[in-house]
């Protein structure tokens, strides 16, 4: 008699993430559980010494980790398949449709650890720019997944300062979804800028693998080799 595979029964997200650590931000903050492999590829990104390819190398495996928390903070649903052996394997599925967009041009540096978890998924674009006197931030471009008012946003936007570019991408996203279906992917953030965005939106999620007030700032242009 075949047996059944089961998972388990709970269809909540997993986080590997320190729910512990919110910087004063509650649960709309989550940080990667720290660990040597994480900090080794931040102390790369760090260093000054650092050679454009092992940053890109270190950078891509960092926004990989990123993205698959982010992943972990979807809701699922349950749903059973038959595997080729004719068992049926209880587990789980996406509950709705999801879609990235990328801040430009740093945020499509994280463009491409999304496409390899989610290979067929749409990702949308929101260019912003800075005053560099007065440190306002403009939007200039904004295209988005016709369908994205159905779709939990996964925003792109490697480096977190002063939080005034992601909170002008929110806005514009707030025209077309629920601030609730938007969760900030970033690599590094400062404590001001994250409770900056949760204060503006107190019902958005961020996920990050550091929060320190010192950022790599250098990210962008190391990344694209711009430097």
């Amino acid at each position: 008699m075949k047996t059944k595979e089961t998972g388990s029964g709970d269809c909540r997200p997993r986080p590997t993430s320190d729910q512990t650590v919110n910087h004063g931000c509650g649960n709309q903050l989550k940080v990667l559980k720290p660990n040597n492999q994480i900090r080794e590829l931040q102390t790369v990104i760090r260093d000054c010494k650092t050679s454009r390819g092992d940053f890109v190398f270190c950078a891509d495996r960092l926004i990989r980790l990123v993205v698959e928390e982010g992943l972990n903070q979807l809701p699922y649903k349950e749903r059973s398949v038959t595997t080729p052996t004719g068992y049926t394997y209880h587990g789980v599925d996406f509950v709705q449709g999801n879609c990235g967009v990328s801040i430009m041009r740093s945020g499509e540096a994280m463009e491409h650890g999304l496409r390899d978890c989610c290979r067929s998924i749409r990702i949308g674009k929101i260019l912003i720019k800075t005053n560099e006197d007065t440190g306002e931030a403009r939007v200039y471009y904004a295209k988005f997944p016709p369908d994205i008012g159905r779709r939990k946003v996964l925003l792109m936007y490697p480096i977190l300062n002063s939080g005034n570019t992601v909170i002008q991408a929110v806005k514009v996203l707030k025209e077309h979804v629920p601030e609730r279906n938007v969760i900030l992917l970033t690599l590094f953030c400062t404590p001001n800028g994250v409770r900056t965005v949760i204060n503006h939106f107190p019902e958005i999620t961020v996920l990050t693998s550091e929060v320190d007030p010192i950022t790599p700032i250098h990210f962008g242009q190391k990344y694209f080799g711009t430097d």
